[in-house]
């Protein structure tokens, strides 16, 4: 049969499927209810980075917000985002709303395929339901259920949609056929087909949590080598000169997945009787880090008795990690929060993320490079290539004669820097 697409969510994770779909297959709709997104997106301009504007301006993809256009769709790809909320828990109110905007679209014999990260059941246990209870059709008759868990990974060019092989999972054998057909025909890589949605919705949410909890070590591994007087640094280098050893380093842990999906698997424990122990501890470790710099930052300022309360420093990055402009879930702004505890306004600079969001998001006013000068402290947060091509001798030229240039990722060769700054990594 022949498909028309329609892709809810023009995000990090939607765009490119949506886009890969209109260059695949021709008819394909993008939906958001994001005017200003939609109205960029037409122009020709992603606001996050990821997509080409000339791929853009060419594509056939139809981009729309009103529901109304959904009704030509007999194959959704669902896409929102599924934060937490102030108390960690699963925030579901997007994805319920991209359930209701496709339950009133809905006709017989179309598929709703979730890309959005979930706890395992969820698909079936609540976003099923929700579709039957707007469209008045049935679950697994009328319509059917898929699940592809997004491995979109942001800021990298190596692997795109089409390089990473994709999770699918349907309901019932047909249901499945299709849907990985379709997955087939935009990602190269291919398609591996999970047993059932529940088994591919596990897959996704272990994915981020095996990857928290590898950082949360190396977070806790250079805490105590902090107190021991060992660089984290030249302890990983050695270790890593074994051929099992895995590349972790420490630093801060946020954005969408990493930070976030972790709580989703222990929601879904938890309501099953099991508290997790390893999970929860590694996400206290990872969420304290960005106080542990600032706190560290204070003693140093305070070790070079240099005063606390008004110390002029400087933050390096403010996105969830290096060569983004997303700043969902960033850690720096704990670094800020935390600092302005003692006394301190930091001034935080990032070339990536658009003033107008960080201010938004965070009440954080960017400053400009130039800002940045005779800083008692400055604190490199985020790795971009935009910094590591300013060299250190430029970078340390921010900070005054005795003063500190603290390294969240150890970026620079302390050997570059001059040896009247005091140089700490974690």
């Amino acid at each position: 049969m022949s498909e028309v697409f329609a892709v809810i969510g023009m995000g990090y994770v939607g765009l490119p499927v949506a886009l890969a779909l209109a260059s695949r297959f021709g008819d394909t709709i993008g939906y958001d209810i994001a005017r200003d997104r939609m109205e960029e997106l037409r122009r020709g301009f992603d606001r996050t980075g990821e997509t080409d504007p000339g791929i853009l301006s060419k594509s056939a993809l139809r981009l729309t917000e009103d529901p109304q256009d959904l009704r030509d769709a007999t194959f959704f790809v669902v896409t929102v985002p599924t934060p937490i909320d102030a108390n960690r828990h699963p925030d579901l109110r997007a994805l319920l709303a991209a359930c209701e905007s496709v339950g009133r679209a809905l006709r017989t014999g179309t598929v709703v395929v979730f890309e959005s990260t979930v706890y395992p059941g969820l698909t079936e246990e609540i976003c099923g339901p929700t579709l039957e209870r707007v469209s008045g059709l049935r679950c697994g008759s009328d319509f059917f259920l898929g699940y592809s868990p997004e491995r979109i990974n942001p800021g990298d060019r190596l692997r795109s949609l089409g390089d990473v092989v994709k999770v699918v999972a349907g309901q019932d054998e047909a249901t499945l056929a299709r849907i990985a057909s379709v997955y087939e025909a935009i990602v190269p890589a291919g398609v591996h087909c999970a047993p059932s949605i529940r088994v591919a919705e596990a897959a996704k949410v272990i994915e981020n949590t095996q990857r928290d909890l590898n950082i949360a070590l190396m977070n806790e591994l250079a805490l105590i080598f902090e107190r021991l007087g060992i660089s984290t640094r030249d302890v990983l280098a050695a270790a890593g000169t074994k051929w099992n050893f895995l590349p972790f380093t420490p630093g801060l842990v946020g954005g969408h997945c990493i930070g976030v999906d972790p709580h989703y698997l222990t929601a879904k424990a938890e309501a099953v009787g099991y508290h997790p122990e390893v999970i929860l501890a590694g996400r206290r470790i990872n969420d304290g880090m960005g106080a542990f710099v600032a706190r560290k930052a204070v003693k140093l300022l305070a070790h070079r008795a240099l005063p606390v309360p008004g110390a002029r420093v400087g933050i390096l990055g403010l996105s969830f990690k290096e060569n983004v402009r997303d700043l969902r879930n960033s850690r720096v702004p704990d670094i800020v929060r935390e600092l302005a505890e003692f006394g301190v306004t930091a001034r935080v600079h990032d070339p990536m993320v658009d003033p107008a969001d960080a201010l938004a998001e965070y009440g954080i006013s960017l400053s400009s490079r130039e800002e940045l000068l005779e800083l008692d402290c400055l604190i490199i947060a985020v790795a971009h290539d935009a910094f590591r091509r300013l060299g250190a001798e430029r970078i340390a030229s921010c900070v005054r004669s005795g003063g500190i240039l603290m390294d969240v990722k150890s970026m620079l060769d302390p050997r570059s820097l001059p040896s009247d700054r005091l140089y700490w990594a974690l």
